[in-house]
């Protein structure tokens, strides 16, 4: 059985409180879990004391068992000192598509355009 240290949503409309709970990897994400181990109110400030509870416990014995936080919860992790998060790195994110590519191009030609006839005038 494949564990996993994950979020469920909970709250009203707009807006959101999560519970950090520990369950299987094939249920659902608001379904059934098997132990409560913390929560997260994404409406409180970020410097909040009560905007991540964690029962640090808990947790260090789940993930001695071999469950397996998700990102947002290894994010919690690394913050309170549990567990490390690995640094990520997509370079080519910020790359621009083609499309944006080919619009630069035909701006750059619109912009040389009146510049050459400039040049050729003189």
């Amino acid at each position: 059985m494949s564990l996993k240290i994950r979020l469920t949503r909970g709250g009203a409309k707009k807006r959101p409180y999560y519970r950090i709970v520990v369950a299987d990897a094939r249920s659902p994400r608001d379904g059934r879990f098997i132990e409560k181990i913390g929560s997260y109110d994404p409406m409180k400030p970020k410097d909040s004391a009560e905007r991540v509870v964690l029962d640090l416990e808990k947790v260090q014995s789940w993930l001695a068992k071999g469950a397996q936080p998700t990102d947002r919860v290894l994010r919690f992790l690394d913050a309170a000192g549990i567990a490390k998060r690995p640094a990520r790195n997509n370079p080519n994110k910020a790359v621009p598509g083609e499309k944006a590519k080919e619009r630069a191009e035909k701006k750059a030609e619109k912009a040389a355009a009146p510049a050459a006839e400039a040049s050729a005038e003189a």
